[in-house]
């Protein structure tokens, strides 16, 4: 169930950087959950990969090539996927970045865990 939900929220996530970045198009709700799902898979299977070998490329600018990563990971998704448009690179990292902010956002709300203190 946790699952489903996080999907769902990783799709309103997408279409809130739709909505705010002119340079991501977001045909409808069912294409930010198709795009929300390549994205997962994309980033669980093929983003740790090039990371490895990427690694040397990373460490010498200082983890900032990780942000370019996860813009090629985003605008390749958009390429492949009908439905989820980006109108550019720099837009793509941009939006990766956004779309991170948002999901874990939206995440933290919805599965904060509730701490119970105990007293003695």
């Amino acid at each position: 169930m946790k699952l489903l939900l996080s999907w769902i929220l990783h799709a309103v996530a997408l279409m809130g950087v739709a909505y705010l970045l002119p340079g991501v198009v977001v045909e409808g709700f069912w294409a930010a959950l198709w795009a929300a799902l390549i994205l997962g898979l994309v980033n669980t299977i093929v983003k740790p990969i090039l990371l490895i070998l990427t690694l040397p490329l990373t460490v010498l600018t200082l983890g900032l090539f990780y942000f370019i990563l996860n813009g090629l990971m985003f605008y390749w998704v958009g390429s492949i996927l009908e439905g989820f448009q980006v109108n550019g690179f720099w837009w793509a990292v941009l939006a990766a970045l956004l779309y991170s902010l948002f999901a874990t956002f939206l995440s933290s709300i919805l599965f904060q865990e509730k701490v119970r203190i105990e007293r003695i």
